[in-house]
């Protein structure tokens, strides 16, 4: 939290756990945005997703994470072998996702890329940079679903965000990269991005993977909050 000095954690209550899908072997979930996906060192920052899931659910591992200010699919294995099974997928890039994000400005042209090598910035960590010297490969697809030009005369941008990598905070830093910082992000949003909106406009929209036991493509979505 040390970018974020003056942070207060207060996790949302309602709905206290948003249970998308369970089976025998997996469950997925609506994160709101503002709650941890696993805890954090300090005796404040316990309640988190996990902690939450662990009371219904003990057996539950986390095979992937959201962002603490990021809402939407997030799922957790119930068992070792579906936990080696998912966590392979991610590895090999088997699995889809793909965000919705409100961005400051209009963004052209309607579809891109940014591939930006991406590391932690060390002394302001939490945060992430662009290096092209050390940073590990990121790639991000978007797609431009709508503009908003109403808005105390300033544009906005609805995207469809396609992360290709899974780096830490990839998304955030590649719109940041892209001059259309995130509404709403506390780290890398600019004051009038930031005023935007009192949460972070980005949703995990979709998550597509195969079921570790039949091998079936399964596709698991929640509406978009702020869209």
């Amino acid at each position: 939290m040390g970018a974020n000095p003056d942070f207060i954690y207060q996790p949302p209550l309602q709905p206290y756990l948003d249970i998308v899908y369970q089976d025998a072997d997996l469950v997925v979930l609506n994160k709101p945005s503002g709650l941890l996906t696993v805890p954090g060192r300090l005796p404040e920052h316990q309640d988190c997703l996990q902690n939450r899931v662990l009371k219904v659910l003990p057996t539950a591992t986390v095979v992937h994470r959201l962002d603490m200010a990021t809402s939407g699919i997030i799922l957790m294995a119930l068992n070792k072998p579906a936990h080696v099974a998912i966590s392979q997928q991610f590895e090999k890039r088997q699995t889809q996702k793909h965000y919705i994000a409100r961005v400051f400005g209009k963004v052209t042209p309607l579809t891109g890329s940014v591939e930006q090598p991406l590391i932690c910035d060390w002394p302001n960590r939490p945060k992430q940079k662009v290096d092209h010297e050390h940073g590990k490969p990121a790639l991000t697809h978007y797609k431009v679903l709508s503009y908003d030009e109403n808005i105390d005369d300033y544009c906005t941008s609805l995207l469809e965000l396609t992360p290709v990598t899974g780096r830490s905070h990839q998304l955030r830093v590649h719109m940041l990269a892209l001059g259309h910082p995130i509404l709403g992000d506390r780290l890398y949003a600019h004051a009038q991005a930031l005023t935007a909106s009192s949460r972070l406009q980005l949703h995990a929209h979709t998550l597509q993977i195969k079921h570790p036991v039949s091998g079936q493509a399964i596709i698991f979505s929640r509406p978009c909050p702020f869209d």
